[in-house]
């Protein structure tokens, strides 16, 4: 077993091919396409989406046919409105799927009063928390919930998201010292970038606490076309913003530079529009991109 296998692991997310936050985008995409594309691609793994089984035994049985590993999957939260049990007892079927099929972890995001799945909202008009004691709850709350996720066997990744309370550099450095340890962080370098965030001193300053990695890439012009026009993020995703490793502006040899302890999954998780963007096209360039890359920072011997 070389080094690559044991300590880091090539996976990728559905909306590749069909896109979760607006369903249009691939929705004519078979489930089975995506997990034989993704396989013939070169990934080991897949993390859930919107047409994938969610009993064990059906989720088990889809992705032993393709010889898929479950990454994890994504849990939209309401911290925001409810308390931490409340929280867990919501959250209870979709851990005990993740615990059931291996995943390691649970990746975490509040989505309560966010808007990266409204077409027509700008994303100036995203969420905040502003007040020190909204923090304080919020990281407490979320806190208990890692807690419980941590007693299941797993971590709980927390993916900073445009459009979301949790979006630049400022949130996700409130979020690290409101929450303990129980909390873990999920780094995505397209959304850190779009954000306006290094994804290169985030992975420097949060490495310890950093249990997930996503990689997209991004077109620059794209991305300064959004911000000069105040696009929705969906009107960002539709547009291109986003591309798989190495076909953008992110710096992926600095990123893993600063993640040599690094262990598990790294995911491409590079929305676009299929019609646009040739799934198996970006899976596959992304895949070989993104093993050269590790290779080259020294993940394998």
């Amino acid at each position: 077993m070389n080094q690559l296998s044991r300590r880091i692991r090539l996976g990728a997310n559905p909306i590749i091919w069909s896109n979760d936050d607006l369903q249009s985008l691939g929705g004519a995409t078979p489930l089975e396409t995506c997990l034989a594309q993704a396989r013939q691609a070169g990934f080991e793994g897949m993390e859930l989406g919107h047409k994938f089984p969610r009993t064990a035994p059906e989720l088990r049985a889809v992705l032993e046919r393709h010889g898929l590993a479950l990454v994890s999957g994504w849990y939209s939260a309401e911290l925001l409105r409810r308390d931490a049990q409340a929280e867990i007892a919501a959250m209870r079927p979709h851990l005990d799927l993740l615990r059931a099929l291996g995943a390691e972890v649970l990746i975490f995001a509040e989505t309560s009063n966010a808007i990266h799945g409204d077409p027509a909202m700008p994303l100036s008009r995203r969420p905040r928390l502003e007040a020190a004691a909204d923090w304080r709850q919020f990281g407490a709350r979320m806190t208990e919930v890692g807690k419980a996720v941590a007693d299941a066997g797993l971590a709980l990744v927390y993916h900073h998201h445009m459009g979301t309370v949790v979006e630049s550099a400022e949130d996700i450095a409130r979020l690290m010292e409101e929450t303990g340890e129980s909390v873990s962080l999920l780094l995505d370098t397209g959304h850190a970038t779009f954000a306006g965030a290094d994804p290169v001193a985030l992975a420097r300053r949060y490495r310890g606490r950093i249990r997930h990695l996503h990689t997209k890439d991004i077109r620059a012009a794209v991305m300064e076309q959004s911000r000069r026009e105040d696009w929705s993020f969906l009107d960002g995703v539709v547009r291109g913003i986003f591309t798989v490793p190495g076909d953008g502006m992110v710096d992926f040899p600095a990123v893993l530079a600063e993640l040599p302890d690094y262990r598990g999954w790294i995911v491409i998780e590079a929305e676009q529009d299929p019609a646009k963007a040739d799934p198996l096209h970006y899976a596959t360039l992304g895949c070989a991109n993104l093993a050269r890359m590790v290779r080259e920072a020294g993940f394998v011997a």
